[in-house]
């Protein structure tokens, strides 16, 4: 753990952590070259048993997938914008993003009772889904393999960051391998069984489909689904989200489990097919396709003015005929 005043590559200054998991910690610092920027820097440590040769080679690769993330620019995305090695410990430094993550607003309901409003969570999921297709339509495609409740954020403005990429994978140019960047699996209730093992090279963008699936599944029912490890052997034990949250759609709970399903053949090929799926029922709804989530409260108030607006239209007429008797008397 690196200690407050910490400075790194003299320019980071480390103020306190901010997060902390098995491939490292994350830390919020002060930029000292550029007055009044904070930035999250990641660090990641690799294992010690490993032989020099295979320590370098990981570090190579870290520098790769830091370049291809440095390029990535999209609303949804923290900026990288830097990357180093010092003292046997790699640096990844991007935006940090201030604002509380899902997690947090999810057990928040839970503990008043109540569920996440699902047109909520379905703005929260088109804004991932965006960010998503962004990163896998990629000249060299960009998995993040971790998706889940505690690494998307909600920024003050009402835009999602997905943030934490410390299980990134880049694909090959023709799709039909992974490259290894850093080992770990993610996180069991959101993770498929094909990113099990040593050898994950079967994962693919569906893998990710899988993890946000599940993240959709947790935020709507405030349950975290089975793991896949346990449906393999049990594959009625996953509970549909209506039998936790009655007031989901049949059409939401279908995309869901689509896109949850154990083998990668049986999802939606793409993000966009399971946004298609996913959404089909909001499509005609006031500013659907606007990206900012606090678009869909001005949405809803909207809705029952419209619902409303001949009885509003009918007291509003009243009480200025009554201002204007009153007036003439």
């Amino acid at each position: 753990m690196l200690s407050t005043g910490t400075i790194l590559r003299n320019r980071y200054r480390i103020d306190e952590p901010i997060g902390h998991g098995g491939m490292g910690s994350v830390y919020l610092a002060e930029d000292l070259r550029l007055e009044g920027r904070r930035c999250a820097v990641k660090a990641i440590r690799f294992d010690a048993t490993l032989e020099p040769a295979a320590i370098a080679e990981l570090q190579r690769q870290f520098s790769r997938e830091a370049s291809v993330l440095a390029r990535l620019d999209h609303p949804n995305l923290p900026k990288v914008s830097d990357h180093f090695t010092e003292e046997g410990c790699d640096y990844l430094v991007m935006d940090y993003v201030a604002g509380r993550n899902l997690k947090e607003l999810m057990d928040d309901a839970r503990r008043t009772g109540r569920f996440l409003p699902a047109f909520e969570v379905l703005g929260w999921a088109r804004q991932l889904c965006d960010a998503l297709n962004y990163m896998h339509s990629q000249p060299t495609p960009v998995l993040h393999r971790d998706i889940k409740p505690s690494n998307i954020k909600l920024a003050p403005s009402g835009v999602i960051k997905l943030v934490d990429f410390g299980l990134v994978k880049l694909l090959s140019d023709d799709g039909t391998q992974t490259v290894t960047i850093l080992q770990g699996r993610g996180t069991a209730a959101y993770t498929p069984l094909e990113q099990y093992g040593e050898d994950d090279s079967h994962t693919d963008a569906r893998t990710d489909l899988y993890a946000l699936g599940a993240t959709i599944y947790h935020l709507l029912t405030n349950t975290a689904p089975a793991e896949a490890k346990q449906r393999f052997l049990r594959p009625d034990i996953l509970q549909r989200p209506t039998t936790l949250n009655p007031g989901i759609s049949p059409t939401v709970e279908q995309a869901v489990l689509n896109a949850m399903a154990m083998h990668p053949d049986d999802r939606p090929t793409n993000i966009a097919e399971f946004r298609e799926q996913l959404l089909s029922e909001t499509s005609a709804l006031p500013g659907a396709t606007a990206i900012p989530i606090y678009a869909v409260a001005t949405n809803k108030r909207a809705l029952l003015l419209r619902k409303n607006g001949a009885w509003l239209a009918a007291a509003i007429a009243s009480a200025l005929l009554g201002l204007l008797v009153t007036l003439l008397r």
